[in-house]
């Protein structure tokens, strides 16, 4: 999988740490997950659809 050109993102909400996931939805037909402590480690990548239904189904944070 190509995926050089990412442009990966972090939530604002994680600015006082480093232990969250990086997400990349600017490539053409996936959408890349990778480990911010880990940025040269795997990468996840999944259908954009899916990726949609997944963040959909989870709890909002107030």
């Amino acid at each position: 999988m190509e995926l050089t050109g990412a442009r990966w993102c972090k939530s604002s909400r994680s600015a006082q740490s480093n232990d969250c996931v990086e997400v990349a939805t600017n490539l053409s037909g996936v959408v890349g997950v990778r480990d911010s402590k880990d940025r040269a480690g795997a990468v996840l990548t999944f259908e954009p659809y899916a990726w949609r239904v997944f963040v959909a189904a989870l709890p909002r944070v107030r």
